[in-house]
């Protein structure tokens, strides 16, 4: 005799299992968006589109890149944060998290509402002079800010940012006073700072930047690393002129919303990490001066959280409050 109620079941079975398996494949088909919490253009929205192309390859679906620059990156991330979807990511600079929220007021907890899903590489930061720069070291640099409190002006990438940060360290080391010139990110700060837009700024290490150097329209002054750079020997780290708190350089990766699944996240970190081992991005990164840092997502949070109680400490004994 039949059992029409183990039938009826079965049947339920398979239709629930067939429409999960087409609710997948509808998410699987849709646009995947890479936020990039700053302007279009620079090193941070040049290395997302890169990964947008070969990420498209490998998940056979389109995925396009979104500029929301602004509050130093907190634009941008409170969008991925409130996405609640595994159709978002963001590639950007660790301090929108790690750093600004201690800054300024957030939309978004960046423990929880973000999840930390791939480092990607770490770059030094260099202190440039443009041409409205009259000096060529940093002491020629800390020499014409105590002449003139106020008079020298240096651009970052936004309030909250590790520029400001590593800014006000010098502000308060060396008893000067330079003015902050806060950039919805990196990418118009080249432009403007060969336009005398301002006197100094500390930006990454980047393709156009190092052959602005070696062509003598920007002026080198330290950079913030570990050590010297070998395609830069010659100038010294801010640790080495005696300010180590500055001595700092950018880690980038990509984040998720929380609310993604552990399972996303690990699948989305061994795919990064493959793409980022790949010579046509790795070595143009390279090449840059970056230095490549990948790892797990475990490895990854643990940094982003270490990074931001470390910030924490830091902001609180600068005293450094949002302008």
């Amino acid at each position: 005799m039949l059992n029409f109620k183990r039938i009826a079941g079965l049947c339920a079975i398979s239709a629930t299992c067939a429409f999960s398996a087409a609710a997948q494949a509808q998410a699987d088909a849709k646009a995947m968006t890479i936020v990039v919490p700053y302007g279009a253009g620079g090193i941070v929205d040049n290395t997302a589109r890169a990964f947008a192309q070969k990420l498209a390859a490998e998940l056979g679906r389109p995925v396009v890149v979104e500029n929301r620059g602004g509050a130093g990156g907190m634009i941008g991330m409170n969008t991925v944060a409130r996405a609640h979807d595994e159709n978002t990511l963001a590639f950007t600079a660790v301090s929108p998290v790690t750093l600004s929220p201690h800054v300024m007021k957030t939309l978004y907890d960046p423990l929880k509402d973000l999840a930390p899903v791939a480092s990607v590489m770490y770059s030094p930061v260099y202190l440039v002079g443009g041409p409205k720069f009259t000096g060529k070291t940093f002491q020629d640099m800390l020499a014409q800010a105590k002449a003139d409190p106020g008079g020298l002006s240096l651009a970052t990438a936004g309030v909250g940012s590790l520029g400001h940060l590593m800014l006000e360290q010098i502000n308060g080391q060396a008893d000067v006073r330079i003015t902050h010139v806060p950039y919805k990110g990196m990418a118009q700060m080249v432009p403007d700072a060969l336009g005398g837009q301002f006197t100094l700024m500390l930006v990454n290490a980047s393709g156009p930047v190092n052959a602005l150097i070696d062509e003598g329209k920007l002026t080198l002054l330290a950079v913030g690393s570990p050590a010297r750079l070998p395609g830069r020997p010659g100038t010294p780290t801010l640790a080495e002129l005696g300010y180590p708190m500055a001595n700092m350089t950018s880690t980038f990766g990509f984040f998720a919303p929380a609310s993604t699944s552990p399972d996303f996240r690990q699948r989305m970190n061994g795919l990064i990490n493959r793409i980022a081992a790949m010579p046509d991005i790795s070595k143009s990164l390279t090449d840059a001066l970056n230095i490549m840092s990948p790892g797990t997502v475990e490895q990854f949070t643990a940094q982003v959280q270490k990074e931001y109680a470390d910030n924490g400490r830091i902001v609180k004994q600068a005293n450094i409050r949002s302008e």
